[in-house]
């Protein structure tokens, strides 16, 4: 296999796994029945319609998962990710610090992990579509 199908078949692989991570987490807020406590999260953050816009973030978890992980428009969709979790890290886990578990509880860590992987997709994904 030539460098270039094992770099293509690394990003392919990166971009399922978040696929599913964030698919994983639309389904846990439908199945846990949290969307509408979410909405009232969102609207207590000063965001207007709050049980409609936490539908449309949680359908496009959904959505874009499975859009993501098929490939198509992978860019725009790894870029709205990134910046649907920095929304995340302001709003909810900035105050608990750095650490997701250990030194600490909730924190920003691994969101900046899935932020920052979000971004070498679309820039990956941005550097296919170009050629």
């Amino acid at each position: 296999m030539q460098s270039a199908d094992r770099k293509a078949h690394a990003i392919v692989f990166i971009r399922v796994v978040l696929s599913i991570l964030m698919f994983i987490h639309g389904a846990a807020r439908i199945s846990n029945g949290t969307v509408g406590g979410f909405g009232e999260f969102l609207e207590l953050q000063g965001f207007p319609l709050g049980f409609y816009l936490a539908w449309a973030i949680t359908l496009f978890e959904l959505v874009g998962s499975v859009l993501l992980a098929v490939g198509l428009y992978s860019w725009i969709i790894a870029i709205v990710f990134a910046m649907h979790l920095t929304v995340g890290i302001v709003l909810v886990h900035w105050k608990d610090g750095w650490f997701v578990v250990g030194a600490g509880r909730n924190g920003i860590e691994y969101s900046v992990l899935l932020v920052l992987s979000f971004l070498a997709v679309a820039y990956a994904s941005y550097q296919t579509v170009r050629r």
